[in-house]
């Protein structure tokens, strides 16, 4: 039996003597890493993208408000325009009128408290007014029962003028009064007040006037009258006999 030398316990290399071994450096045994990603730098590009993205919003919205400014400018120039503008009969157009708040069924609130009223025979006291033709007119004031019905409550002016005149020489005094009757109040209280002794010749035309005019701080519901002396003697001539007041 042949004996065993052992060949078969080691592994045998053959080696080419033409080539040289090679030699495992350190950078081969350890191959490099991956670059490992930069996300500072990314989460900075980010950030610049939502800037731009808000600056952008903010021009839009400053653009969409100064064209939102001018179209109501124009529209506020031809509703300017409209307000000048009359039909061929000298009225206003209807546009012209809802612009200015004019229309068929005035709202019951008036803004202007004034009102006229101009002589009117008189048989007896207070004196009676028109109120309605010619001069005289009311606005937010009633004339009723012969006297003006204070709307609200604040200053008024208050304005009468009386002319006398007449053909005989009564030698008496000629006065002229006006008070007002107070909602709360039973008695009457004197506001202003003008006496003259009218003296004259026989047969001869003659005239007086009287004008009494004044600022009060009137009430609601107050009533204003003028008395005379002599309806009798009172002309009937509106521009010289009339009586009125309006809010301050």
């Amino acid at each position: 039996m042949p004996h065993d030398m052992g060949y078969n316990q080691h592994p045998v290399f053959w080696v080419n003597q033409h080539e040289r071994p090679t030699i495992l450096t350190h950078s081969a045994m350890h191959p490099p890493l991956p670059p490992f990603p930069n996300f500072k730098r990314k989460q900075r590009k980010d950030g610049t993208c939502v800037y731009l993205l808000i600056i952008f919003l903010l021009v839009l919205l400053a653009l969409a408000g100064v064209g939102l400014g001018t179209y109501k400018i124009i529209e506020l120039q031809k509703e300017l325009n409209q307000v000048k503008e009359y039909s061929s009969d000298g009225e206003l157009s209807p546009s012209t009128e809802k612009l200015i708040g004019l229309n068929k069924y005035p709202e019951k609130k008036v803004g202007r408290q004034a009102a006229h009223v101009t002589a009117k025979e008189s048989k007896n006291m207070p004196l009676v007014w028109e109120d309605k033709t010619g001069r005289a007119f009311t606005a937010g004031i009633e004339y009723k029962n012969r006297g003006l019905v204070v709307n609200e409550t604040g200053l008024h002016f208050v304005y009468s003028s009386i002319y006398f005149r007449g053909t005989d020489c009564p030698n008496q005094d000629l006065t002229h009064i006006v008070y007002k009757k107070p909602l709360r109040y039973p008695a009457e209280m004197r506001l202003m007040e003008n006496k003259e002794y009218q003296t004259c010749n026989p047969r001869v035309i003659w005239g007086r006037h009287s004008y009494l005019g004044a600022v009060f701080n009137l009430t609601s519901y107050d009533i204003l009258y003028v008395n005379v002396s002599n309806v009798r003697l009172i002309s009937l001539d509106e521009t010289k006999t009339f009586f009125g007041l309006y809010k301050l």
